[in-house]
């Protein structure tokens, strides 16, 4: 028997619930057929528990993620919880707690899924996106006064360090030395003056110890436009923890669709366990109703399964998804009728279960 791996699995809301059955299955005829060990620890934190819990999460839910090698997430979301209030109460308290500092988003169209690009301009989209993802935008500093009144107040404020910044864009100049030694960095350093232009010149202190690396720098706005008019010029692209969001949408619908979207948050030191987890959202309008499309969640198993070392596991897991995108059967964000399950049927036979 090979290595033994404890993985949290909390399913969260909506379809997140039946996107993450199929990526178990998945899991367990990898862990047979690869020849290491699952032992699966299910959690039922959701906006459903926070109704009758008023929080999302236990308070020692932290120490209990912790003592797991990974993390499995469905999704997080449902009307009546306001969305500020579930991701605040469980996601973004777990990339902080746990230092998940890297947050990657791989873009790549698959033959057969159709997408918005002119295949003629773009038949090979393969873009890594490599977001900050516990600093940034998203530090939850501010505040609101005199709220309900015409003098209301809101304020949020971005915090970058060096220490952040750095440790980041090191990261992705490591992605792309490894790849096509091409890297795109996006900031907004003409309208905001400190930040981004602290950014900007850690990237160009950092890019001093790869001369084998071409850094380009793009404003947020222009970058994003770029992703539609000519993705094919970009490999790997580094970017702010809001920017980085917000292009890694763009990406997913350029795939084809928001079900194909997978992440992994990540810890890349291994001192605590490493997040994984479709980005498509807890769609209550389609949860189910067994429309979801699974491959998101699948695929961002593959990358857990990458990062735990199983990769020969993680290459199956990839196959079977080219296999199954290429083949069929397709969802009807995808442009088919297949239900969930059946997509997720036919990736576990590619796979050879």
């Amino acid at each position: 028997m090979g290595a033994q791996y404890q993985i949290s699995v909390i399913p969260g809301d909506g379809v997140g619930r039946e996107v993450v059955q199929v990526g178990i299955q998945v899991a367990e005829v990898l862990s047979r057929r690869h020849g290491f060990g699952l032992e699966l620890v299910e959690y039922p934190w959701s906006c459903e528990w926070y109704a009758s819990n008023g929080k999302m999460m236990p308070d020692d839910a932290l120490e209990s993620l912790a003592e797991t090698d990974a993390i499995y997430l469905g999704a997080v979301g449902y009307p009546g919880v306001p969305d500020h209030v579930s991701l605040w109460g469980l996601l973004l308290p777990i990339r902080q707690a746990f230092d998940q500092y890297v947050n990657l988003r791989p873009i790549r169209s698959l033959k057969g899924i159709p997408t918005p690009l002119d295949p003629r301009k773009a038949p090979d989209l393969d873009i890594l996106l490599v977001r900050e993802n516990t600093e940034g935008e998203y530090v939850g500093i501010g505040g609101r006064c005199h709220q309900g009144t015409p003098n209301e107040l809101a304020t949020q404020t971005t915090v970058f360090t060096r220490r952040g910044v750095d440790r980041i864009v090191r990261y992705a100049f490591e992605q792309a030395r490894s790849r096509s030694g091409r890297l795109a960095s996006a900031t907004k350093s003409n309208a905001m003056q400190y930040t981004s232009v602290m950014w900007d010149e850690v990237v160009e202190e950092v890019a001093r110890e790869y001369p084998d690396v071409v850094v380009t720098s793009y404003l947020i706005d222009a970058l994003a436009a770029r992703f539609i008019s000519s993705p094919e010029t970009l490999d790997v692209v580094v970017a702010s923890n809001l920017f980085g969001d917000i292009l890694a949408d763009i990406g997913a619908v350029l795939m084809g669709s928001m079900g194909m979207a997978a992440s992994a948050n990540l810890n890349p030191a291994g001192t605590s366990p490493s997040l994984f987890e479709p980005v498509h959202g807890s769609a209550p309008d389609i949860a189910g109703r067994g429309m979801a499309n699974p491959i998101g969640a699948v695929w961002s198993l593959a990358m857990m399964f990458d990062h735990l070392g199983e990769w020969e596991a993680s290459r199956h897991v990839r196959e079977a998804i080219d296999l199954v995108a290429s083949e069929g059967p397709h969802t009807a964000d995808l442009g088919g009728k297949a239900r969930t399950e059946e997509v997720g049927a036919a990736i576990v036979e590619a796979i050879g279960g």
